[in-house]
């Protein structure tokens, strides 16, 4: 494709050297890269600015925060966001390309991820079409910028959809998947905490039960194996790890109130 799609791809990146490249090579169609990186330390920035001279550093303090000012950054109308794990396929680029031959008709448009644990597609378990909100006017979406992780995105309608995927490689292998596990619950945990959120025992039980029979047994991610099964208990865990560290640290918070 010779002629650039009028828009701009912003991307996060954190340490992301191995694959950075990879992503950026996928979008090299875009009129516009921005790269803003969460002060990296290998050669992700360097990797970055062999493809976009639009490489910033900023620390990441609250995720949608973070993300905002991301798009803040973008000289174009439309943009394309995306983390520095994933990839525009070709057949996505070319209905791109349609939708702004023919002229967006909405606000924004939500992309289907096949997501990968290693290179093998989690097909079942709630983890495709994984559909996100990735396409979007600018000035007509923002996120929360409170929540620490997970943060509420808000666009006015109309919305619409997109037919093909971004391939996301969500964790490098099991060890990465538990590694990003105990991190975004940290994050949780210090929301429910912000929040005061109401959590016990029995609700939390029966929020892991939930979570696991319905990635593992409604949404059939038995048929992936070993890793539907890995992905049906990770989700479960999510919630049992939020808990225990928010009650962490509302047991921390007692003791300094009643020493």
């Amino acid at each position: 494709m010779n002629e650039k799609i009028p828009l701009s791809v912003v991307v996060i990146t954190k340490n992301e050297e191995a694959r950075i490249a990879e992503c950026l090579e996928s979008v090299r169609w875009a009129a516009e890269i921005v790269v803003v990186d969460d002060v990296s330390t290998d050669k992700t920035v360097e990797t970055a600015g062999r493809y976009t001279d639009r490489v910033f550093q900023r620390a990441m303090d609250v995720e949608g925060k973070h993300r905002n000012y991301a798009y803040s950054l973008a000289s174009n109308e439309w943009v394309l966001s995306l983390d520095a794990d994933e990839r525009v396929t070709p057949e996505l680029r070319d209905e791109i390309a349609e939708l702004f031959q023919k002229g967006p008709a909405c606000n924004g448009y939500a992309i289907p991820r096949k997501n990968f644990v290693g290179r093998t597609w989690a097909r079942h378990g709630g983890m495709y079409p994984s559909a996100q909100l990735r396409l979007f006017r600018k000035d007509k979406f923002r996120y929360d910028e409170l929540a620490e992780v997970h943060p509420q995105a808000y666009m006015p309608d109309p919305r619409g959809a997109l037919k093909n995927d971004i391939l996301h490689y969500t964790y490098r292998d099991f060890t990465d998947a538990i590694a990003k596990l105990d991190r975004q619950t940290d994050l949780e945990a210090r929301k429910w905490f912000r929040e005061g959120r109401k959590a016990g025992t029995l609700g939390i039980l029966r929020k892991m039960i939930d979570r696991f029979w319905r990635a593992y047994f409604s949404k059939k991610g038995y048929k992936d194996g070993v890793i539907g099964l890995f992905l049906a208990v990770n989700s479960a865990m999510y919630q049992f790890l939020s808990f225990v560290k928010y009650w962490e640290l509302k047991r921390a918070e007692h003791s300094a109130k009643h020493p």
